[in-house]
């Protein structure tokens, strides 16, 4: 099939800045891709390219230029060469899923119970970093509106306040009725790191997400194996392209979950690599987006389902920004639902938002 393709730049605004440890997020530049067919230019796949500034492996001031190289390369092509897009995740993320699109002909990317709209999929809460207050009133929603798994940013605050708002979960909910997750976002020295994983651990938490600045793989593989809690690599895994490298990192680290980020991690090819790998060490992992619009969100919610997981994944970042793309995608309790194939309405919304006449088609 001989293909075209169109890039669309997008800015995602959130609805208030979103912190890390690393900084705030005001806004995401992100590039959609559209894939078509010449011979049928109403057969298109949509996709999403959606690096973070500040962390993406991909992402510089050239990432448009080197996105348009490889979407030439595609219709040169006719397929997508891997082996080159190794190094570019997000790049790699945004046309294996807008190909994955067209192939289908539906947003509906897999047929899986979810698809299907038989099926919702467990989610965490996320409770962004913030001022003491902020953080509280989160925590407050996300027990209103039914979630059983709750994850914190922490790094950002004075830890023992973190602390105070773990402590108040756990005096009404123990850890069989809520989950307490915390991402540290590498924010913890090495110096000090095992003495909050023992006052965490105190807490029933269920892991912590990369304790330490990632790259230090002798100082990690010493925290797993000593730790008094889980902990879930997430960084650490950014950048580690080939397999033999993963299957390298995962014997020295030895941790007790991997989180997989298809934007950061490898696209969806890199990602299944991870489990395989993971599956074979007797390594639980989990699946995230990462701050992608509804296009990418949807994406990684259709190919999750594949697994039918048992406990819950990072996929609840949909109501984050004002002017996001419509997907039958909602939230009900603590489960993602996949609701309609509304696609119509989708093309509708993607046409006013981005201001684009392909999707006049």
């Amino acid at each position: 099939m001989q293909l075209k393709t169109r890039i669309i730049p997008y800015t995602l605004q959130f609805k208030r800045p979103a912190g890390t440890s690393r900084g705030v997020y005001l806004d995401h530049k992100i590039w959609y891709v559209v894939v078509s067919s010449i011979s049928e230019p109403e057969r298109w796949g949509i996709g999403e390219c959606a690096p973070l500034f500040d962390l993406s492996p991909d992402y510089d001031e050239q990432y448009e230029d080197r996105l348009r190289h490889f979407c030439n390369n595609l219709e040169k092509e006719g397929q997508l060469d891997v082996e080159s897009l190794r190094s570019y995740p997000s790049i790699l993320f945004g046309l294996e899923t807008a190909l994955r699109h067209l192939e289908q002909g539906s947003f509906k990317l897999w047929d899986t119970p979810f698809s299907r709209q038989e099926k919702g999929i467990a989610i965490n809460g996320l409770v962004w970093m913030g001022d003491y207050t902020y953080m509280y009133e989160q925590i407050e929603a996300k027990l209103e509106q039914g979630f059983r798994c709750i994850k914190l940013k922490i790094g950002a605050i004075d830890f023992d306040k973190e602390l105070e708002l773990l402590h108040l979960i756990r005096k009404s909910y123990d850890a069989d009725k809520i989950t307490l997750r915390v991402d540290a976002n590498g924010a913890f020295s090495t110096v000090d790191a095992m003495d909050k994983l023992k006052r965490l651990a105190e807490l029933d938490i269920h892991s912590i997400e990369q304790p330490i600045k990632a790259g230090q793989w002798n100082e990690m593989a010493h925290l797993t194996s000593v730790t008094p809690l889980p902990i879930a690599l997430d960084e650490e895994l950014i950048g580690i392209y080939r397999p033999e490298d993963k299957k390298r990192l995962l014997e020295k680290i030895k941790p007790q979950y991997i989180i997989l980020k298809p934007t950061l991690h490898g696209g969806i090819c890199g990602c299944n690599e991870w489990i395989e790998l993971a599956g074979s060490m007797k390594i639980d992992w989990w699946i995230t987006s990462a701050l992608e619009s509804n296009i990418g969100l949807n994406a990684i919610a259709q190919w999750c389902a594949i697994f039918d997981p048992e406990i819950p994944q990072g996929l609840g970042t949909g109501g984050l920004y004002t002017n996001n793309i419509h997907m039958p995608l909602l939230i009900k309790g603590d489960c993602l639902w996949n609701t309609t194939d509304d696609t119509k309405k989708v093309i509708q919304d993607l046409k006013n938002k981005t201001h684009n006449e392909m999707f006049d088609m």
